[in-house]
């Protein structure tokens, strides 16, 4: 900014002397030059053209009140109608002490008497009017959004803490805003597109918190932040954004999503109150029917649930809470039935919150980055079951584990497996790795490339979810995997229409054209296992043979996959 950097490069302030008389003019030149770069200007016309030609070098203009041609009052006024030069503060000259009021009035900043026998007092008050404006220029420009004129976050924060301060019993709204899927519009059309498009939203913003006297700012480029007394209906603020934006947005498929938080309480700290609203907005998943999410009980006790997950997972590894359950595979088109291997699944044996299902959690830690942390612990569990039941049974049962898209993204990850299935006495073989068929699509050149140095080595590789991701058949093609598991989506109603039969025999013709098995999931019923027998998948899982159990309750279909001899 100008006034920074005259601030640190010495330079002087710029001041512009105005006066009819050249006696006054010389003396107070004479006064200002050894303090300041002296301009002068003999009438208002003139002192104008040299406001306009230096507005963005000047610091202050020293104004006679009485001149031929434009008076002070003139000058004055002119100043106040352009937004640059209203920005310039003016000290009046005049020897009538009557004028002081209506000068301040029309917007001087301050007033000096003639004749001028006290320099040291006019360096004074200059400087201090320098210092004033140029104090306050800085803080209006880092207080306001400059692309809305909302407030910025820190100073909107502050504003919440002086309106809870003033008026602690009112009953208060937080309401959210965030333009769903932003970053396409700024693909799709630019960024100056973009631009207006928060301009406008700014500008419904602003409106509505002016009308309802609250406060609002534009956080983190496509969100808003309102904060307002408590509101009957504040979903009327959406209908007005979208009427703002009926015309302006050209991407249909754009929402505007609401989260509110209703008569907050104001027991939490503000941070946290915007924190509650944030996450009702975040649950509107963007979809066309639903818009608005009110944080309510049930949302905070969800919150505050998944925090204690959160919290208490570092204590659960340590104390073993998590264990491993084992699901059997059953190969299923050679004679009667065996089991060829098993999926690894993990839940939580919580002391007080009893078995924790894998759906309350997984989530969680991903979202937080703290499965990693999870997943190894279930790598070297299993790793070390395996080595175990062959030690004890004599055979090989491989178990398949999970890798999540995080893992496969650390850089160590190929290392990490390695020196697991080293360590535990196993084979790579033995030790199945399954992947996501979305975790392929992100960073999929490094991904797979991680992936073929292990199917290089030995790992079976099982794509998991076949059939729910967003990958295209030439892609497939050229993944590195040996076995396809396909979604419960396919197998759920196969019995009970030709369509879901159908799909699953396109299913085994890709698998037949890229030369690898099938497994198929959520298998419940004789009928869907005898239809998916038909159709010539390979193995089957789920709780028609068994649901996920302990490893000592597996170790019975060990003993039967012995006593076949298969």
């Amino acid at each position: 900014m100008k006034e920074f950097v005259e601030d640190r490069l010495k330079l002087k302030r710029k001041v512009l002397v105005v006066d009819d008389e050249d006696i006054q003019r010389r003396m107070l030149s004479h006064m200002l030059k050894g303090h300041y770069d002296v301009l002068t200007a003999n009438n208002g016309e003139e002192a104008l053209n040299e406001m306009r030609e230096n507005q963005d070098t000047l610091s202050l203009v020293l104004l006679d009140l009485v001149m031929p041609k434009m008076d002070g009052y003139e000058v004055l006024n002119e100043m106040m109608k352009d937004d640059k030069l209203k920005s310039i503060p003016v000290i009046m000259l005049t020897s009538e002490k009557s004028a002081e009021v209506k000068s301040l009035k029309m917007g001087a900043a301050d007033f000096v008497t003639k004749p001028y026998e006290m320099p040291e007092v006019i360096l004074a008050r200059i400087s201090r009017t320098i210092q004033l404006y140029e104090n306050n220029s800085l803080i209006t420009a880092t207080k306001s959004d400059p692309l809305t004129g909302l407030f910025q976050r820190d100073y909107f924060m502050s504003y919440v803490e002086i309106a809870d301060n003033y008026a602690p019993d009112e009953e208060r709204d937080i309401i959210i805003l965030n333009i769903n899927r932003f970053h396409i519009i700024n693909e799709i059309h630019g960024r100056s597109y973009g631009d207006m498009v928060l301009s406008e939203v700014g500008m419904c913003v602003k409106r509505y918190v002016e009308e309802k006297r609250g406060v609002a700012c534009r956080n983190n480029g496509d969100m808003f932040y309102i904060y307002v007394p408590h509101q009957e209906n504040p979903e009327e603020l959406l209908w007005q954004v979208h009427v703002q934006l009926e015309d302006t947005i050209e991407d249909a498929q754009t929402r505007i999503r609401m989260g509110i938080y209703s008569n907050v309480d104001k027991s939490l700290d503000v941070e946290k109150r915007f924190d509650c609203a944030l996450l009702a907005c975040n649950s509107v998943k963007g979809g066309y029917k639903a818009s608005v999410a009110y944080y309510d009980k049930a949302m905070h006790e969800k919150e505050a649930y998944e925090e204690r997950l959160i919290m208490e997972m570092d204590k659960a590894l340590s104390e073993g809470q998590f264990v491993v359950y084992y699901q059997p595979k059953y190969a299923i088109q050679s004679g009667k039935p065996y089991l060829t291997s098993a999926e690894a699944l993990v839940r939580w044996r919580h002391p007080e919150l009893g078995m924790i299902n894998p759906e309350r959690f997984i989530a969680v830690f991903e979202n937080n980055g703290m499965i990693h942390a999870l997943d190894h612990y279930i790598w070297w569990k299993v790793a070390g079951q395996i080595s175990e039941w062959k030690k004890k049974f004599g055979i090989s049962i491989p178990v398949s584990v999970n890798v999540s898209r995080i893992d496969l993204l650390e850089n160590n990850f190929v290392e990490d497996i390695c020196n697991i299935v080293k360590e535990s006495d196993i084979f790579p073989s033995e030790y199945m790795l399954e992947i996501t068929e979305s975790a392929y699509t992100e960073d999929s050149a490094g991904i797979i490339s991680k992936v073929n140095e292990l199917q290089g080595m030995g790992f079976h590789i099982e794509m998991d979810d076949f059939g729910t991701g967003y990958s295209s058949l030439n892609m497939i093609s050229t993944l590195p995997i040996d076995v396809i598991k396909m979604d419960i989506g396919f197998v759920r109603h196969i019995h009970e229409n030709d369509r879901d039969f159908k799909m699953v025999e396109i299913v085994m013709e890709i698998a037949k054209l890229l030369d690898v098995k099938v497994v198929a999931e959520g298998v419940e019923l004789e009928a869907q296992h005898e239809l998916l027998k038909k159709a010539g998948v390979d193995i089957i899982q789920g709780y028609y043979y068994s649901r996920p159990v302990p490893a000592e309750e597996f170790e019975k279909f060990i003993i039967e996959r012995k006593e076949l001899g298969a």
